[in-house]
């Protein structure tokens, strides 16, 4: 008998860990010194505390390339993504030519509208009157100016494209030697650099027609078109542009219920984020994942946005 209930509390000892066991999850972000990097922080402080039965852990990468292949080998679990880079990583495009990934969007938590800004007396009023203009199509080597001229090629538009960085392009547009630039926006507003130039020069922001928009969604489905609403800075009345996000992915393989878990622990939060990150402030999260996403969210991610009631666009259905 003692040796029989020996076994037996034997048994339940050894089983004791399997009913608390949690999964383990790695969180590949990017650069410790990044403000993203604060924010993975507090991403796995909500999973920890609100996601039971997970475990999350950040760690330090080189951002949306390093963490899709990371993915890939199995060295993270889900990771920060720009929506256009993982757009061409599904599609097997651009850096991934031949290679697609097999991911999922799980949400998307910033938003950069590419912004046309020229200065109120250029005579510009349409993206069409740029062309002959000095203009510069973003900061060099960066996401903005590549982007900006995959846009202008796929609207069949041209301008005299002038390169450098932030500083040497502010003055050229408050000294008049540019008519504008293309800059990110810092969510629905402008950014500081572009008010910086606002502070001595008028400036007016470009917009999309409807015309362009369409072609646009048509052409560039690594990209959205995002609608601004008036007051991005005193005095600049609604308008229509391309944009980008950035986001969390994870590969297609995830368990359904833990991207369900992960996904309502980020969306219910109201606070953990944003003291992260200031720009998420009164930020609309699940609004934003629509309306950036460019990729099928993971099942798991879909199954709160259905419970939520919203309208899951076709692009983000899988298929």
């Amino acid at each position: 008998m003692k040796n029989t209930l020996a076994a037996l509390l034997g048994a339940t000892l050894l089983a004791a860990p399997l009913t608390a066991q949690e999964t383990d999850l790695l969180i590949g972000s990017t650069s410790a010194s990044s403000s993203h990097y604060g924010y993975f922080v507090a991403v796995t402080q909500l999973i920890n505390d609100h996601a039971e039965g997970l475990r999350a852990s950040v760690v330090e990468t080189g951002a949306t390339l390093d963490n899709i292949r990371r993915m890939a080998r199995g060295q993270v679990d889900l990771g920060l993504v720009t929506t256009n880079t993982l757009q061409h990583a599904v599609q097997g495009t651009n850096a991934f030519d031949g290679n697609p990934q097999d991911l999922r969007l799980l949400w998307v938590y910033g938003s950069a509208p590419q912004n046309v800004i020229v200065r109120a007396d250029s005579g510009v009023d349409s993206l069409e009157g740029l062309a002959g203009k000095r203009f510069n199509p973003g900061i060099k080597g960066g996401s903005t100016e590549a982007t900006t001229e995959a846009v202008f090629d796929a609207l069949g538009l041209s301008a005299e494209y002038v390169r450098g960085s932030t500083t040497d392009i502010v003055s050229a547009i408050k000294d008049n030697r540019l008519v504008g630039y293309v800059k990110s926006g810092a969510g629905q507003k402008l950014d500081g650099s572009t008010m910086d130039i606002a502070v001595s020069t008028d400036i007016s922001v470009i917009g999309l027609t409807p015309e362009q928009a369409d072609t646009l969604r048509a052409k560039m489905p690594d990209i959205s078109v995002v609608n601004i609403p008036e007051g991005a800075a005193d005095g600049i009345p609604a308008y229509s542009t391309w944009s980008f996000g950035a986001g969390v992915a994870a590969p297609a393989s995830m368990d359904d219920e833990t991207a369900y878990k992960i996904v309502s622990a980020i969306m219910t939060d109201d606070s953990v984020q944003a003291n992260a990150m200031a720009s998420l402030k009164g930020a609309d999260l699940a609004r934003m994942t629509l309306d950036y996403g460019t990729v099928p969210l993971h099942p798991g991610a879909a199954r709160w946005f259905e419970e939520q009631g919203m309208e899951i666009p076709a692009k983000l259905k899988t298929d």
